[in-house]
């Protein structure tokens, strides 16, 4: 039986962190069902590119659209085996959403594999689950990390942490490592 993922997003949610792992999971014949709150299935979402200058923080650039696949009122966290929290500008928002926020914490309660990326912490943090979790972010986001009780680890942003069934990776450099570690974490060996 295929694996079933919720994959949350908002709009302005970072392009690569969005469709990299919506389309590398469906790749290998996981369901990936997109959700955003307040978005229906077949209505899409703006996205935007964060990319490194040379300036001390990302410049953003407006992305693609991304099709939402699943209303978000008809979503039920028993029905998934895993979660990943997509980065970019919307993890401050949707991370204010109740719904959200009982649907992460139902991951931990559960002890289910979960995946986030750069940002998409901020959703961990409000969600009040890294208490004792050593875990990493985007730079900015170190802080609220430590706020919430967890501990920061500063790495390359080609790079992950796990933690449990939690694993975290800086940026979208890392979707090699926080998907293959992901996967692990689902059950899921890949062999050439």
């Amino acid at each position: 039986m295929a694996k079933r993922i919720l994959l949350l997003v908002g709009d302005y949610v970072e392009d690569y962190e969005a469709m990299v792992p919506f389309q590398a999971m469906g790749s290998i014949g996981i369901e990936v069902d997109a959700v955003a709150p307040d978005r229906k299935k077949g209505e899409v979402i703006p996205t935007a590119v964060h990319d490194f200058t040379g300036d001390h923080t990302y410049k953003e650039l407006r992305g693609h659209n991304f099709a939402i696949n699943k209303s978000f009122d008809e979503i039920n966290p028993e029905d998934y085996d895993g979660l990943y929290i997509a980065g970019g500008r919307s993890a401050e928002y949707i991370r204010l959403n109740k719904r959200v926020l009982e649907i992460v914490q139902h991951f931990f309660e559960k002890n289910k594999p979960v995946a986030a990326i750069c940002h998409g912490i901020q959703v961990l943090t409000a969600a009040k689950v890294l208490k004792g979790r050593t875990l990493t972010a985007y730079v900015a986001v170190g802080p609220d990390i430590e706020l919430a009780g967890g501990t920061w680890k500063n790495i390359p942003a080609d790079q992950s942490v796990v933690d449990g069934n939690l694993v975290t990776s800086p940026a979208w450099p890392g979707h090699q490592t926080i998907l293959r570690e992901f996967y692990k974490l689902l059950g899921i060996n890949i062999s050439l």
